[in-house]
């Protein structure tokens, strides 16, 4: 007997999206698998929407996941999407189930972590603390400081060249209300954003920011949101120079944090650059999958 897929109404909505979810039940109801489907609301992502589909391991291989994904695709279309993307870890059973089901490979990532207690902090230190002409790193918690609002909405440029390779991805328009609502979903779930920018001293503007969102306690694992600078402020080592400055204050502010995540597009040389020379390990790989929904 086919497993019963019932549509549920999901609460988990932001100012950016908005998601749509179905339970697999088997013969007795007991639940077997959920997909979800997140609907990206902003203007320049109203086309695209986000896959992510669970099936128990022993309900595998039995039409479950087919099921759920045919209801996944028939709600995109509805909705007008024409991209559908999901992301799975290289080899593993959702892989190939992506790949048998007409989605394509658009994106390889790499997924790596530092661990704060294995950090040479001198080194580190080192790193933060060296000048640069023309620049000064600054950093807060949570919302940014009004006075620099409308320049680090402005900054969000900076990851709109970010390699990207086939994904239909769209662009991201970043304005000050947006950024002020990131920050306070973050809030609302419990974690505490903690933000490094460069500024440039001339007239005070922010021109490259890095982003680590960490447990409310302070334990468990960071994850770096974003890093980027300006085209115009790039080949002087801001990048470098940021996520250091992240790392160093990571290390007095967190001292039980476990591990320092993040991932990188395979083809985003500069950003892996920064990492091997920080000490970033890789974990795992992954594979960004597309499928193109005909309008």
């Amino acid at each position: 007997m086919p497993p019963g897929i019932t549509p549920l109404i999901d609460p988990e909505s932001t100012p950016s999206s908005r998601r749509l979810a179905w339970l697999a039940s088997g013969a007795e109801g007991v639940p077997v698998g959920s997909a979800f489907v997140r609907l990206f609301t902003r203007e320049g992502q109203e086309h695209l929407c986000e896959l992510e589909i669970a099936v128990h391991p022993a309900e595998r291989r039995q039409g479950v996941g087919s099921r759920l994904l045919d209801a996944a695709v028939r709600a995109a279309r509805d909705e007008g999407r024409r991209s559908l993307v999901a992301q799975a870890e290289v080899g593993s059973p959702g892989d190939r189930f992506l790949a048998a089901r007409g989605f394509r490979r658009v994106l390889a990532l790499t997924y790596a972590c530092l661990a704060p207690a294995d950090v040479d902090l001198a080194w580190i230190t080192e790193i933060a603390e060296r000048p640069h002409d023309r620049y000064e790193l600054t950093h807060w918690d949570g919302t940014v400081p009004a006075e620099l609002a409308r320049t680090f909405a402005d900054s969000r440029r900076a990851m709109d060249d970010m390699p990207m390779e086939e994904t239909d991805y769209g662009r991201v328009v970043w304005d000050v209300e947006r950024v002020v609502s990131a920050a306070e979903a973050i809030a609302k779930r419990g974690e505490s954003l903690h933000t490094v920018a460069a500024v440039d001293r001339s007239d005070g503007s922010v021109v490259g920011f890095t982003e680590l969102v960490v447990p409310g306690d302070g334990r468990g694992d960071g994850r770096h949101y974003g890093t980027g600078v300006l085209p115009e402020h790039r080949g002087h080592g801001l990048g470098l120079w940021m996520k250091a400055e992240s790392i160093r204050l990571a290390r007095q502010r967190c001292p039980e944090l476990g591990g320092l995540l993040t991932d990188t597009a395979d083809s985003n040389a500069p950003m892996r650059r920064i990492n091997d020379a920080l000490g970033y390990l890789p974990t795992h790989h992954a594979v960004e999958y597309q499928l193109d929904l005909p309008t």
